[in-house]
């Protein structure tokens, strides 16, 4: 088993990373990588819909979309990754219990009562420390966990918090969990990376054939090229969601609006814009301007600053209209 202790922060890396191992190495992989502030949303969720868009700006949070199922979760430095990559039968199913069960271990022998609970859950003391997902990709499986160590709550509560009105759709949901870090029920005094370090060991001594393993020059090569044709693109991290739907009113100096429009493959479709505001022309104009664009900031401003916005919605600021889209 290939040992990897991954330095890279940047979450596009490390995500594509995962992809390639699982499809262009041949070994059994065990990783451990942490990420700057990032969400990582599962392969069928509607990212949007799992987001606070207006703090993950403020923020200067990277959105990324992930190749395995399940829900979104925040990352930061104070936040550890695992993953395992290994060759199995023909379709097989990930073990989630297995691949756990070594971080269980782990903590047990520190003197933490962790648990596997639910479908993919960790947990101390009925918090959950960790989530869990898995990818399958031919004769390999992939299974990747996050693990709170010292994460800042604040900004994972912040970040992931989102109006479910806003959004229908049939995209999977995120379960909202108490959430617990493990630093907190430490007897011992250490850091992330000495936690990291910790498991490391553990996972090489349980299989006596692992070694550890430094990428390549070829594997970077590899690795960022998948991070700059699909992990880092808009497309693959927003555009790839479900079709949704999208309802929203805001209230502004000249009139509230409220915004009613589906998307599909990333563009918006049959846009409806109601309210009390003024206007000199007719608003259909602007539905129809904004008729297949990408449901994303910077493109609906570009299209908008092609007309005398003013026109259409007297004493309203068009960055508060885009605001409202989202």
């Amino acid at each position: 088993m290939l040992c990897i202790k991954d330095s890279h922060t940047d979450p596009y890396f490390n995500i594509a990373a995962d992809e390639y191992a699982l499809k262009s190495l041949t070994d059994d992989c065990f990783m451990l990588w942490r990420n700057e502030p990032s969400i990582i949303v599962g392969k069928h969720q509607n990212t949007l819909a799992e987001i606070d868009i207006d703090y993950v700006k403020a923020n200067n949070i990277k959105v990324v979309r992930r190749i395995s199922g399940g829900g979104a979760v925040f990352h930061d430095l104070g936040n550890l990754n695992f993953t395992f990559v290994k060759n199995a039968g023909e379709g097989a199913q990930g073990d989630f219990r297995k691949f756990t069960l070594p971080i269980l271990d782990v903590l047990q022998g520190m003197g933490i009562d962790a648990k596997f609970e639910g479908r993919n859950d960790l947990t101390i003391d009925g918090k959950k420390f960790s989530g869990n997902a898995e990818s399958i990709w031919k004769n390999r499986v992939l299974h990747h966990g996050t693990l709170l160590f010292s994460a800042v709550m604040t900004d994972l509560s912040a970040a992931l918090k989102v109006n479910p009105l806003k959004f229908q759709d049939k995209a999977v949901k995120s379960v909202r969990s108490r959430v617990t870090n493990i630093s907190e029920h430490l007897k011992e005094k250490m850091d992330v990376l000495e936690f990291r370090d910790r498991i490391m060991q553990h996972i090489m001594a349980m299989y006596p054939e692992s070694r550890t393993y430094e990428y390549t020059p070829e594997d970077i090569a590899g690795i960022e090229k998948l991070r700059d044709e699909k992990f880092s693109q808009w497309d693959w991290n927003f555009g790839d969601s479900p079709k949704y739907d999208f309802a929203k009113l805001i209230r502004t100096e000249g009139g509230s609006v409220e915004f009613h429009f589906n998307v599909k493959k990333g563009r918006i479709r049959d846009m409806r814009i109601y309210g009390d505001f003024f206007h000199k022309h007719d608003t259909e104009e602007v539905e129809k301007l904004l008729e297949g664009v990408t449901h994303n900031h910077d493109a609906i401003l570009a299209k908008l600053q092609q007309i005398n916005f003013s026109n259409y919605f007297k004493n309203i600021r068009v960055d508060e209209f885009v605001g409202g889209m989202f």
